[in-house]
């Protein structure tokens, strides 16, 4: 055993080849030999191969028995050891056999323990999954108990809170079939039942805010009117501090911080949101939106529908303010709901509103007779249109048809007052107001900027005008007040000169032409001609008062009508109405004068007797006069009272040459003219103490009453003058008789005889004097007639 194996041959020593060390290389490293057996076929010698093969495999057989001897004494100590183990391996079963006899005496019982302890393991878990269905049942029964609770106290949105619960969280995992099924039948059920019992809540309310609709309309409107109310107060207070600062008195003007005390509208929409809400959790959300919308229009159009039962003015302010409530619970409703509405729904209901009521007023001012009514109705929608331009609604289309209808509202504005100032001429007596107090002075005179000073007069007042002034002045004024009243709070902030458009036309078109038509009536004596004239003059001087006060009610700062052509163009038109009146005043003075003269009746032309005494007629002309300027001079501006005097002073100037030209008249004689020329001196010294004593001479120096009768003194001068031919002379005639005409001079003279009438008057004596006069008298003759 201890035999040294052989040692190894050389390669050549076994007649190895180089082929055979190639074939034993590729074999002993595991390469596949496929391609050197392909190689050796191909080439047609196998054989060499086969042999290499056989002579590997008998080398390789030599090998393994040399490893063989050498691991012999090895191999034959471990057969030995394991003999040794199979003797342990017996024992050892044994021992194993022994042990598991004893094992299974033992576990036996503990098998059956096991057992039972599976059973009871299976039992709890049956138990256990019993409880959680048992505790799942509950908690499902539990919030269906809670839902029906909540469906009875009208917990709607609890309700559904449980349902959706349920649905969600418990349906599916309901372990009882019956009680899943009872439960899904019973979820469509109470949806349809809340959602009908909401639908009913809602539609009570929509009921309830169309009636609540008037209250929050007219409560909006009323707080529109307040702050308008101290908004024109603000405004007065400013006004009145401009005017006082304006004329040098101190004023200093504040503005009250004034927190308005208005409560916010209250209207209650829990009913629309909870509907709205509730509908959102049933999944109907967009079928809520559809169904508010439909019936909130529905409403407007009824509530668009005016009452035909009722007039308009009687039922707008109804009307009106339903449609204001309407559009503020909208505006509310857009702004709290969470998308209910949609701005463009609401500008929907905004412009077919618009339309309806546009149309509506248009057809309502055109039946309307009343400027009453029409500013009644006016005012009313302005503060409608200031109630809901706080929420943000464009109310522009409905003010404009209040600026279309500005003219027919003014036109029976104006026929109004022209009934009134007619009425107030009908019943005038013309004469001179008298105040027995100092309110009435204010009231009739200070109240118009028609007094002469300041200083408060002595009462009881006679005042230089008739009532008709105040009164008309007051009829004015409340056309200025209606006319801006109508403008204010329109489209046009500017309005002031479409006032004093009207304001003009009310002077022009209505006063003016009653006045017209009372100084071209019928019947009317010189004083009420006067008192006419006087109160025109008045009214004329009220007429910047009527711009001050235009002014003020449209806010325009006074200054700013007090510049050059700002006043009215009435006043140029009362103007020349009042120097129309002085006319027609004049006119019947002249005819009064006349019937007074009568100086071909009342003059003896051809006396032959010298009358020292002054006529009859002549003491009634004076007191005539005498009274006429009296009046003239307490009512009158003194540019008038010239007129006046000037006029009738002139028209007797005229009457006296007339009378010498007169066809009646075929002769007269000196006595004549002395008798005229003393008549003529009694009329001269009372113009020239009426000129003096009316302070006329102070205003007229370089004139005078008394320079109205130069025609009829430069006649009676010439007639008495003891050359008359030196009419002739250019130089005198441009000195003494400047006034006399050729013709009429011509005419008269021819008419004078300087002689009495009789058989013997060729006979009478004359003296020196009174011959070279006659002289003289024939030469002008003469020469007059050569000159015409």
């Amino acid at each position: 055993m201890d035999a040294k194996p052989p040692k190894r041959r050389t390669a050549i020593e076994n007649g190895e080849t180089g082929e055979d060390l190639v074939l034993a290389t590729l074999i002993g490293n595991g390469d596949d030999l496929g391609p050197l057996v392909r190689h050796a076929f191909e080439m047609g010698r196998p054989e060499p191969l086969v042999q290499q093969l056989k002579h590997l495999m008998k080398k390789k057989e030599v090998e393994i028995e040399e490893l063989c001897k050498t691991h012999y004494e090895e191999f034959i100590r471990a057969v030995d050891e394991l003999r040794g183990v199979l003797v342990d391996a017996e024992e050892l079963k044994s021992d194993l056999a022994s042990d598991n006899f004893r094992l299974q005496e033992v576990g036996s019982a503990l098998l059956l323990k096991l057992e039972e302890l599976l059973e009871s393991y299976s039992i709890k878990k049956s138990v256990t999954e019993a409880i959680k269905m048992s505790k799942i049942c509950i908690e499902v029964l539990q919030l269906c108990v809670k839902c029906n609770t909540h469906l009875s106290a009208g917990q709607f949105y609890l309700a559904l809170k449980a349902v959706d619960l349920i649905e969600k969280n418990y349906l599916k995992n309901i372990p009882v079939n019956k009680i899943k099924i009872v439960i899904e039948k019973a979820i469509p059920i109470i949806k349809a039942h809340v959602e009908k019992k909401v639908t009913t809540h809602f539609n009570e309310w929509l009921v309830h805010i169309r009636s609540s609709a008037k209250n929050i309309g007219q409560t909006a409107i009323g707080h529109a009117a307040s702050a308008r109310q101290r908004e024109e107060e603000t405004l007065e207070r400013q006004r009145k501090a401009e005017e006082m600062n304006m004329y040098g008195m101190e004023f200093v003007y504040t503005l009250d911080e004034e927190v308005s005390e208005e409560s916010p509208l209250k209207f209650d929409l829990t009913p629309l949101h909870r509907s709205y809400h509730i509908h959102a959790c049933l999944g109907l959300q967009e079928q809520f939106r559809e169904y508010y919308y439909k019936n909130r229009m529905l409403q407007l159009t009824s509530d668009l529908q005016i009452s035909s039962s009722q007039a308009f003015v009687e039922s707008h302010h109804v009307y009106l303010a339903q449609i204001a409530g309407y559009f503020i619970v909208e505006d509310r409703v857009l702004r709290t709901s969470g998308g209910l509405l949609s701005d463009e729904q609401v500008e929907t209901m905004w412009e077919t509103t618009v339309a309806k009521v546009t149309s509506v007023l248009e057809t309502q001012f055109s039946l309307m007779r009343s400027a009453t009514h029409l500013l009644l109705v006016k005012d009313y929608i302005t503060l409608l249109g200031a109630a809901l331009t706080q929420y943000g609604y464009k109310v522009g289309s409905i003010l404009e048809v209040l600026d279309k209808s500005r003219d027919k509202y003014h036109d029976l504005l104006l026929e109004e007052c022209r009934q009134q100032i007619s009425n107030i001429f009908s019943n005038d007596t013309c004469e001179q107001m008298v105040m027995k107090k100092d309110a009435d002075y204010e009231s009739n005179v200070l109240a118009f900027h028609l007094q002469a000073s300041d200083i408060m007069p002595a009462f009881p007042y006679i005042a230089p005008f008739s009532s008709m002034v105040p009164d008309s002045c007051r009829v004015v004024r409340s056309f200025i007040k209606g006319s801006v009243d109508y403008l204010s709070h329109g489209v046009n902030c500017n309005f002031y000169d479409t006032v004093r458009k009207y304001l003009d036309k009310l002077l022009i078109d209505m006063l003016n032409e009653v006045i017209i038509n009372k100084v071209h009536s019928t019947g009317l004596g010189e004083s009420q001609a006067m008192q006419i004239a006087a109160n025109i003059s008045y009214l004329e001087r009220a007429c910047d008062f009527f711009v001050q006060h235009a002014a003020q009610l449209c806010g325009i700062p006074v200054r700013a009508v007090e510049r050059p052509r700002a006043g009215l163009t009435a006043q140029a038109i009362l103007k020349t109405s009042r120097d129309e009146a002085y006319l027609a005043l004049l006119n019947l003075v002249h005819s009064k004068l006349e019937e007074f003269m009568a100086l071909t009746e009342n003059i003896n032309w051809t006396s032959e007797e010298l009358v020292q005494n002054k006529n009859d007629y002549m003491n009634e002309v004076v007191f005539y006069l005498e009274t006429l300027l009296s009046k003239a001079q307490q009512i009158l501006p003194l540019d008038a009272l010239y007129k006046v005097g000037s006029g009738a002073l002139e028209h007797i100037s005229n009457s006296i040459v007339a009378a010498f030209l007169s066809d009646s008249v075929k002769r007269f004689n000196a006595n004549a003219v002395i008798v005229i020329n003393n008549d003529l001196k009694m009329l001269e010294n009372f113009a020239d103490e009426r000129f003096e004593s009316t302070g006329l001479k102070e205003v007229y120096k370089d004139g005078s009453f008394r320079g109205c009768l130069i025609e009829a003194r430069q006649l009676i001068n010439l007639l008495s003058s003891s050359q008359p031919e030196n009419f002739m002379n250019p130089v005198i005639r441009q000195k003494n008789y400047n006034a006399l005409d050729y013709k009429k001079v011509g005419i008269i003279c021819d008419k004078f005889k300087d002689s009495a009438d009789g058989i013997f008057g060729s006979l009478s004596s004359r003296n020196t004097k009174t011959n070279s006069r006659k002289k003289s008298m024939d030469v002008l003759k003469k020469r007059l007639k050569d000159f015409n």
